[in-house]
C-alpha cells in the first residue's frame, strides 16, 4: 500500500493540463465512451508497483471484448485522493478508481455506483459495503506485521514464533546484531523515519500497530479514544514508543532519517536486513522489481512477527488495502460494471490479478494461487484467527503528515528517550485534532 505525498503546485499544473487534454477522457465526458471500437473506460490505479500487470489485464480485456481500458497509475510523489479531488473539480473523473474503505468513503459518499446486484458479490466475503450496499470491488488482502527474512533469523538462532513480547523482540535484535558483520547486514532492521515521503509508513502503518495490535478485529478502543480529541492511552502508548526507540537503535543508519522506500525494500530483497517495517505489499516488489536482488539473496522465505510491544501480542493487522469503485455520475457505468465482472469471473483475468500481481485471491471460485511471498503468512494468521483490523484508516485524515516529523526528530536524536518522544507525539496529535 504505497502512499505518496502530493506536491500541490505540480499537481495543480497537471490537473489543469488534463482538464484541457482529457488525459484519456473523464468518466463524465462524451469522448470517454467512444475512444475505441468497443468503447473506452478509464481506470485510475493507486498501486504503481503493478502498473505493468494492470496494463496486461487491460490488453487481455481488449482482446476478449474489444473494449479499451486505459490504466492511469498515480504515484511518484502524488496522493491519489488529492489528485482525484482535482479530477472531480476539472470534470475529469475516471470511470474506476480506488478508495481505502472507511478512510476515503466519506469523500465520495453519494457519488459511487451501487454494486449490490452484481453477480461477483455472491462469490466474495471481502467486498466493501456501507449500510448494506456494496460499493467496492476487492482486489487483495494486505498485512501489517514485522516482516522478516527467515534465513537470517535461522542463522542467528531466532524463532520468529517466540516474538510475542517486547523482551523477546529486543532479545532477537541483540542476537542478530551480534552477527551483523558476519552476515553482511546493513542493519538488524530496515526502518526509515524520513518525514517528507515516508510519513505514511511511520504515521499511518507503524502508528496503526498502537491502535490495533493484539486486539480482536471488532475492538475499537484506541481508535475511538484517538478520535475523541486526539487522546492516547498509557501504559500501552508508552510501551509502543519504546518499541519505536528500539527500531531507531537497530536500524540501518544510512536509511534511518534520509532513506527512501525503494532503498528500504531493495535492501531487504538483497538480504541486508533481518526485519523491515513495511507490510505485505512489498512481496510483489521482491519477485518483480527486485527479482535479481532477491534471487541473489537466495529467494529466502519471508514471514511476519507481531509488532509485540506488549506481552502476549500475537496478531498481525490484515485488511483489504483498497477497493475499486465506480464513479456514479459517469457515462460508462455499465461498461465499467462489465469489466469488474470479467475481472472476478474470467480465468485469465484471475490469473493476472492473483499470479502476476501477487494478489491474495478474493473470490471463492478463483483457481489461482498468489506468488506473493507473504501470501502463506497471511493465510496462516487468518486460519489461526490471529489477525487484528485496520482501524487506523478511520483516524483523522493526514494525521501522519504531522506525526511524521516527530518520528524523524526522534530518529535524529532530538528526543533523548521514549518518554520525550511520547510527549512530543501527544502534543502533535492533540494539536491536530484540536483544529477540528
Amino acid at each position: 500500500m504505497r502512499k505518496k505525498v502530493l506536491v500541490v503546485l505540480f499537481a495543480f499544473v497537471v490537473l489543469v493540463a488534463m482538464s484541457f487534454t482529457g488525459c484519456g477522457g473523464g468518466g463524465s465526458s462524451e469522448e470517454s465512451s467512444g475512444g475505441g471500437e468497443g468503447g473506452t473506460i478509464r481506470l485510475c490505479n493507486n498501486k504503481v508497483e503493478v502498473d505493468k500487470q494492470y496494463k496486461e489485464l487491460a490488453a487481455a480485456y481488449k482482446e476478449a471484448t474489444g473494449v479499451t481500458v486505459e490504466v492511469e497509475s498515480i504515484g511518484g510523489g502524488q496522493d491519489i485522493q488529492s489528485t482525484l479531488k482535482g479530477y472531480k473539480q476539472a470534470n475529469n473523473m475516471p470511470d474506476i478508481f480506488c478508495i481505502e474503505g472507511d478512510k476515503d468513503y466519506p469523500t465520495w459518499e453519494g457519488l459511487l455506483a451501487d454494486l449490490s446486484d452484481q453477480e461477483w458479490v455472491k462469490d466474495t466475503d471481502t467486498a466493501y459495503s456501507v449500510d448494506g450496499k456494496v460499493y467496492g470491488f476487492p482486489t487483495t488482502t494486505e498485512a501489517i506485521g514485522l516482516a522478516y527474512n527467515k534465513s537470517i533469523l535461522d542463522k542467528c538462532g531466532v524463532d520468529p514464533e517466540s516474538i510475542t513480547s517486547p523482551a523477546a523482540m529486543e532479545d532477537a535484535f541483540k542476537k542478530i546484531d551480534a552477527k551483523k558483520d558476519e552476515l553482511g547486514l546493513s542493519g538488524v532492521i530496515g526502518y526509515c523515519a524520513e518525514a517528507a515521503q515516508l510519513n505514511w509508513s511511520t504515521g499511518s502503518h507503524l502508528f496503526a500497530t498502537y491502535i490495533d495490535s493484539g486486539l480482536k478485529r471488532d475492538d475499537t478502543t484506541y481508535i475511538d479514544l484517538l478520535n475523541d480529541g486526539g487522546k492516547v492511552k498509557d501504559p500501552r502508548f508508552n510501551d509502543w514508543c519504546k518499541m519505536v526507540g528500539l527500531f531507531n537503535k537497530y536500524s540501518d543508519p544510512d536509511l534511518l532519517v534520509s532513506g527512501t522506500y525503494d532503498q528500504q525494500v531493495k535492501n531487504f530483497a538483497a538480504g541486508k536486513y533481518a526485519f523491515v517495517t513495511q507490510g505485505s505489499w512489498i512481496g510483489t516488489s521482491l519477485v518483480n522489481d527486485y527479482k535479481a536482488d532477491y534471487e541473489k539473496a537466495g529467494n529466502f522465505e519471508v514471514g511476519m512477527a507481531p509488532y509485540a510491544f506488549e506481552d502476549g501480542q500475537e496478531t498481525i493487522l490484515t485488511n483489504g488495502p483498497g477497493y475499486w469503485v465506480l464513479y456514479g455520475e459517469g457515462a460508462n457505468i455499465d461498461a465499467a460494471k462489465d469489466f469488474l465482472n470479467w475481472c472476478a469471473t474470467d480465468d485469465n483475468a484471475q490469473k493476472i490479478l492473483v499470479e502476476d500481481c501477487g494478489y491474495v485471491p478474493q473470490f471463492k471460485s478463483s483457481k489461482h494461487e498468489s506468488n506473493d511471498p507473504f501470501a502463506a503468512t497471511i493465510a496462516k494468521y487468518q486460519a489461526a484467527d490471529k489477525t487484528s483490523a485496520w482501524h487506523w484508516t478511520g483516524m483523522k485524515a493526514d494525521l501522519c503528515t504531522k506525526t511524521g516529523v516527530v518520528f524523524q526528530d526522534f530518529a535524529k536524536g532530538k528526543y533523548k528517550n521514549a518518554d520525550d518522544f511520547e510527549a512530543a507525539m501527544k502534543e502533535a496529535i492533540e494539536a491536530y485534532y484540536a483544529k477540528g
